[in-house]
């Protein structure tokens, strides 16, 4: 049985555009954003984290840039790309159709 921290495959990358689409973050950033949205359900670890947002300013839906963070750190901050917050558009679109679908699946009544 998977644990209720586990993403489905392919989530990471959705969760990752709709957080970089509020405001550009940091790797750190993002990952505490998406902890405390979920209500400390959802965590990403750094081994995790660092390829997506690797995998994302490749595809060209986010760039980044070297900044300094309030804490006077030089952190990479990233930021969706108009690209992105098409990529972001289609994902949701594709992960509504799909939870709506496991949804349908799960509420069928038993006999």
């Amino acid at each position: 049985m998977s644990k209720p921290a586990d993403l489905v495959q392919g989530t990471l990358d959705l969760l990752l555009l709709k957080i970089l689409a509020l405001d550009p973050l940091h790797a750190w950033a993002v990952a505490q954003r998406l902890k405390q949205v979920s209500g400390d359900i959802l965590q990403v670890s750094d081994g995790s984290l660092y390829p997506a947002l690797h995998k994302l300013e490749q595809s060209g839906w986010v760039t980044a840039e070297w900044k300094t963070t309030e804490a006077g750190r030089r952190a990479k901050f990233y930021s969706l790309t108009p690209h992105g917050r098409e990529a972001l558009e289609r994902e949701t679109q594709n992960w509504q159709r799909l939870s709506g679908a496991i949804a349908r699946v799960i509420e069928i009544q038993e006999v």
